[in-house]
């Protein structure tokens, strides 16, 4: 791909996220920023009750203008940069993730972005974390959020790389089933065990599921695979020990059972160092003082 080529595809993708940035625009001044109105409106109730607020801070921006030209600004330049970075993500793409044309290419990157740096993120950091009025807290979440992103990311380009690995034995479509399969399963069983293995750190389960992550990260991924044909398909015979079916997905059921371990033995590995991450993160948060003044207070974990 030429260097006027690449341009163009730049600004065609900042483009787009403009046009995309205008939506949001629309969505978040006429559906949120009635929300926000009222949830500062609620704050200073519950300030004015506790606290004399007589002669307070100037505010450096007024809400009029937060509301209107800042959140335009930041809306519309945060959408132009990300369609800037997808349209370069895909000048690297094409090509390079298997023989795909260009609109399925567009297709994947955009999907593996919206999982890798929104959704994944989303459920261990929520629209509404806890102690999101509470500033003393809001660099270490931030950066706690950031390392999530990033981790998040990696996770997405270890399964580009493997569905490459794959697809001269599997074939393009179903090295990318595969792939994409091994990054969901690492996702679903690697923050809910996060959780668990830190609000149980101090009971035995919890120390299992932590050094299990440990192992995971130290255990190479093909002795793990070489382990789990032995045991499921040598010893057991439950699943096959290796190949794709010649007559791909004619057999539904027995191309399934091809992916199965492929799946599992790269999700465990990759779920290992996300579950350490949540661990950590998790018994932060939960040490912190603001959950500890909650507590005493009477609030629930569940709360």
């Amino acid at each position: 791909m030429n260097t006027l080529s690449v341009r163009a595809l730049l600004v065609r993708g900042m483009l787009a996220g403009l046009a995309a940035g205008v939506a949001a625009l629309l969505v978040a001044y006429f559906l949120g920023e009635s929300r926000v109105d009222a949830a500062i409106a609620l704050e200073e109730h519950a300030a004015g009750g506790h606290h004399d607020h007589g002669g307070g801070e100037e505010e450096l921006v007024s809400r009029a203008m937060q509301a209107t030209g800042g959140l335009a600004t930041g809306v519309l330049v945060f959408g132009v940069a990300i369609g800037g970075i997808a349209a370069i993500a895909f000048c690297v793409a094409l090509g390079r993730i298997g023989r795909f044309g260009p609109r399925a290419t567009a297709a994947f990157v955009a999907l593996g972005g919206l999982i890798a740096v929104y959704v994944v993120p989303f459920l261990k950091y929520p629209a509404n974390p806890p102690a999101v009025g509470d500033g003393d807290t809001i660099g270490k979440r931030t950066a706690l959020f950031f390392l999530l992103v990033l981790l998040s990311v990696l996770l997405a380009v270890g399964a580009v790389l493997l569905g490459r690995r794959l697809a001269p034995r599997l074939g393009n479509w179903n090295a990318t089933v595969a792939a994409g399969a091994a990054f969901l399963l690492a996702v679903l069983v690697a923050v809910p065990a996060g959780f668990l293995a830190a609000y149980r750190s101090r009971t035995w389960y919890g120390a299992a599921l932590s050094a299990v992550s440990q192992l995971g990260i130290a255990v190479p991924v093909f002795w793990l695979g070489m382990i789990l044909i032995a045991v499921f398909a040598l010893n057991l015979g439950w699943l096959p020990a290796g190949g794709f079916p010649q007559d791909g997905w004619a057999d539904p059921g027995a191309a399934f059972e091809a992916l199965v371990l492929p799946v599992i033995t790269v999700a465990l590995v990759m779920s290992a160092s996300l579950i350490r991450y949540v661990r950590s993160a998790t018994l932060d948060v939960l040490g912190s003082d603001y959950l500890r003044t909650a507590r005493a207070l009477g609030s629930s974990f569940g709360r």
